[in-house]
């Protein structure tokens, strides 16, 4: 009976530490396009990648400018992060929002400086993005832009081979 109550115990720990938590606080840092440091209420700094959304590589065309995009938009804000879980490398995904109010993921898909997840996409984000395909925004401008997941394939398989 013990073991099971600790059981229980770990299984709602975890549950919590996953999903449905929000956190709230400023971001202190954008790494990239789709990928920030908020400093929470609990004066912990977390890493979030914004979920439903992948901005092209620093290395990649687009890269700079999405990271620039995002930081004008959101470095030194506050923001509520409801978190949706974790990718398989570990990393927090959430879903964001500064003021209470605007999603950094539409303005990133709007202004063509990101795709939607390659794995089950958002629907309405994927509505977004084509939008902004058909209009030959930012990436989309390119005849045939190189996802970014494909590029951090490519750049695996680069370092693999130099080894």
């Amino acid at each position: 009976m013990k073991n099971l109550v600790v059981l229980l115990a770990g299984l709602a720990f975890t549950a919590n530490g996953l999903a449905g938590n929000v956190l709230n606080g400023k971001v202190t840092l954008v790494i990239d396009g789709n990928t920030i440091e908020v400093r929470a209420d609990d004066n912990e700094t977390y890493k979030i990648m914004l979920y439903g959304v992948d901005s092209p590589e620093l290395g990649q065309a687009y890269g700079e400018k999405a990271k620039k995009f995002l930081e004008k938009m959101i470095l030194d804000k506050n923001v509520n992060v409801n978190i949706q879980g974790k990718d398989r490398w570990g990393n927090r995904l959430g879903v964001i929002l500064i003021d209470g109010t605007v999603d950094p993921r539409y303005d990133l898909l709007e202004a063509g400086l990101a795709w939607t997840a390659e794995r089950d996409p958002v629907q309405e984000l994927e509505t977004i993005k084509e939008k902004a395909r058909d209009k030959g925004k930012g990436l989309w401008k390119e005849q045939d832009p190189t996802p970014p997941w494909i590029y951090r394939r490519q750049q695996t398989m680069t370092q693999l081979k130099s080894s």
